[in-house]
């Protein structure tokens, strides 16, 4: 593949979410783009293997090791949330060969440093340990627990897209959901701070939900450092930015990578 030809599309999810989460999405990428997609599920998520610990480098070394393998290159690689973060942490890695990359976007995420766990997420990792603990066996069981953990029906049904129930038996989670609890205050973390590795080898893409508050004037600054020309995108939604706007999402990501 010559340098200038375009590469496929490598997609990583966020916090409890999947690779099936972005399947309308990715068939849609794949006819308008005429390009392979791949949507991975991260470490500890959808049908990757359990296993610690769980942070940024771990999760780019997974990410490099899937582009090794399958000798991908010139990939434009698409991150929402903690998947955005293991996109930057992936463009920043010193393990990342010449000519791998050449696009990153970011969606509603920074590599701020430091930061506490949103505030939800605790939230919903005690409301689902509670579904759990209730050995409720319906999905409509789950729904109550956690209403009192999330009032928005759409965030609960996401949440609840990790439910595996089976007929005259508790339901249970699909991702282990100690090693994820734990692992919050890497989560919210980065591996480097201002000042360190820059990556300055292709387009960089930040798409902001205007309604959220994750990618903010205190934290930008710190993606500006370590990407410096990257390009920041405002759509009209909250942090869910690819699943509340779908079509105004893909405007933007083919606005960039057709």
């Amino acid at each position: 593949m010559s340098g200038d030809e375009k590469g496929p599309v490598v997609i990583l999810h966020g916090l409890l979410g999947s690779k099936r989460n972005w399947l309308s999405l990715s068939k849609a990428m794949s006819r308008e783009l005429q390009r392979p997609i791949y949507a991975l599920d991260l470490r500890n998520h959808g049908s990757s293997p359990h296993v610690e610990p769980m942070n940024y480098t771990t999760m780019a070394n997974d990410v490099l090791h899937f582009l090794r393998k399958h000798s991908l290159s010139n990939v434009s690689l698409i991150g929402h949330s903690m998947g955005g973060k293991v996109a930057m942490a992936t463009a920043l890695s010193p393990e990342l060969s010449p000519n791998m990359l050449s696009d990153l976007i970011v969606v509603d995420i920074t590599p701020s440093c430091g930061s506490p766990p949103s505030g939800e997420f605790p939230g919903y990792f005690e409301g689902m340990q509670k579904i759990e603990d209730a050995q409720v066996s319906t999905r409509q069981d789950a729904q109550t627990i956690l209403t009192e953990y999330e009032e928005d029906p759409m965030v609960r049904a996401f949440l609840l897209t990790n439910l595996l129930t089976v007929p005259n038996e508790p339901a249970r989670f699909k991702v282990p959901l100690r090693i994820l609890e734990n692992s919050l205050g890497e989560l919210a973390d980065f591996p480097q701070g201002p000042g360190g590795r820059t990556w300055k080898d292709g387009q960089v893409v930040a798409i902001k939900g205007k309604r959220s508050k994750y990618v903010n004037k205190h934290n930008f600054p710190i993606m500006q450092d370590m990407f410096p020309g990257v390009i920041l995108e405002e759509l009209d939604t909250g942090h869910w930015v690819h699943s509340e706007a779908p079509r105004q999402f893909l405007q933007t990501i083919y606005k960039y990578i057709k």
